[in-house]
């Protein structure tokens, strides 16, 4: 039995599944990321620290199972960047890496607006929450950075458990950045479609996909060289 991981692609699933599972994936990342968030502000009483622990708790558990359910089937990337990361190890086709992130981003948008709609807000509402200044930058790529290297260094030593590697790391980093950890395109660029708690402006949406760029690609050349083993 294969263990669920974000692994490429498995072989037995057709492209057009793959995908399916991509952005239903994305969608139900982000109705928990978005939806938590709003319950968390509405239950937490001003208390912006119990509204991001409560988003925090959601966001790392959600993320666990949905990887463990959507593992097998399409890999659960539910990142552009995870599946670019995969394509640059030739591990995966460009064009399916393309391909993943479109229906990454389609899904995340789709699952911003479910979140509203449970809420009773209205579906289409760009944010005003500025998250600016070099350290968010430094931030998302620090996030990014170890969120790809949890990855690539949990497949090559214990693949069983990336699914709780990578819903944990994302919680602790819900902490310990100051951006609160997007460290992935598709969540940044939908979260910018919802003034909510965890909402970004979408004039603060390039500082972090610059930062999660840097990341990503030092994540890739450094893992690349440290896994390296010798023969």
């Amino acid at each position: 039995m294969t263990a669920p991981s974000l692994e490429p692609p498995l072989k037995r699933f057709d492209l057009r599944r793959r995908l399916a599972a991509e952005a239903l994936g994305s969608l139900l990342l982000l109705a928990i990321i978005i939806g938590s968030g709003i319950m968390g502000e509405r239950l937490a009483g001003g208390n912006a620290a119990i509204a991001l622990l409560a988003n925090t708790m959601a966001t790392g558990a959600g993320l666990m199972v949905l990887i463990v359910i959507f593992g097998p089937l399409s890999g659960a990337h539910f990142n552009p960047l995870v599946s670019v990361t995969f394509a640059a190890r030739r591990e995966m086709p460009w064009a399916e890496a393309a391909a993943y992130s479109m229906a990454q981003g389609i899904g995340a948008v789709l699952g911003v607006w479910l979140a509203h709609a449970m809420f009773a807000v209205p579906l289409f509402q760009p944010s005003h929450k500025l998250r600016a200044g070099w350290p968010q930058g430094l931030s998302e790529a620090v996030a990014t950075f170890g969120l790809l290297g949890t990855i690539l260094a949990g497949l090559r030593f214990r693949p069983r458990d990336v699914p709780f590697l990578v819903g944990l790391y994302i919680a602790a980093a819900y902490w310990f950045t100051a951006s609160t950890s997007f460290a992935n395109p598709a969540v940044t660029l939908a979260r910018g479609l919802s003034d909510s708690f965890a909402g970004i402006a979408p004039a603060s949406v390039p500082l972090f996909l610059a930062g999660q760029g840097l990341g990503a690609a030092g994540a890739v050349a450094l893992f690349r060289w440290l896994l390296h083993a010798e023969k």
